[in-house]
């Protein structure tokens, strides 16, 4: 299958500047939040089992992912975790004068950890010369959660769709990207896991992608792709 970020090398546009990047799923992982909610819980007097935690937390994160648009700014960000507290305590049966103890366990419970191959081809990515900035859905606190992973200071910015206002696979994101990398469409590629959101919203930015396929049984056909980072950095620096 032909290679489009090494035919573009090949070819007459501008020689690549920059990597996108997704986060979730691409540079980190959610931990299993549902195990850990219930500890946190347990140690703030609330007992609940196991699968009423994973259940809550599942309704939680629907519920966020519906509005996380709305976490554009540091006030704004502890309104929106106020009511994910409160779907998640209401999914609970708790108590309304308990949402801030269930708030605290909450955020406690969420944990992002790196992938062990992210850092590394950040690292290369970057030696080769290569703008590297982070694009995702996400609300204003995506920094902050790559810091805690030990990822920010490997890429040169974060733009999230709270921040932009729109989410992928719109392309605005894309394009917002784009102007902290400094760089022109032609010029980037996009490296991400989700085919709908990641690969469609690169295309209709005019961006070349790669779909970052870590859990497919078979590598996809019809659309460049990797099983991990460290491939997809050998794909990438084989047209630099």
């Amino acid at each position: 299958m032909a290679d489009p970020v090494h035919d573009r090398m090949d070819s007459d546009s501008g020689a690549l500047r920059a990597v996108l990047l997704d986060s979730l799923g691409t540079l980190v992982a959610l931990e299993p939040p549902g195990p850990r909610l219930r500890v946190e819980l347990g140690r703030r007097g609330i007992d609940v089992s196991e699968e009423e935690a994973r259940a809550a937390f599942g309704m939680e994160i629907h519920f966020y992912l519906e509005h996380h648009l709305e976490g554009s700014s540091a006030a704004a960000l502890e309104r929106l975790r106020d009511d994910c507290a409160g779907v998640l305590a209401g999914s609970l049966g708790i108590e309304p004068h308990r949402h801030a103890t269930v708030r605290e366990a909450m955020l406690a419970a969420l944990r992002f950890a790196p992938y062990p191959d992210a850092a590394p081809a950040l690292r290369a990515l970057r030696a080769a010369g290569l703008r590297l900035v982070v694009a995702s859905n996400w609300d204003c606190s995506l920094a902050g959660a790559l810091a805690a992973a030990g990822l920010r200071t490997l890429v040169d910015g974060v733009v999230t769709s709270a921040e932009v206002g729109s989410a992928k696979p719109d392309p605005a994101l894309f394009r917002a990207a784009l102007e902290v990398a400094g760089c022109a469409a032609d010029t980037a590629v996009v490296v991400g896991d989700s085919p709908e959101n990641d690969l469609a919203g690169a295309r209709a930015a005019g961006i070349d992608a790669i779909l970052l396929a870590r859990n497919a049984p078979a590598r996809p056909v019809h659309t460049p792709a990797a099983r991990s980072l460290d491939e997809a950095r050998s794909l990438i620096l084989a047209g630099v």
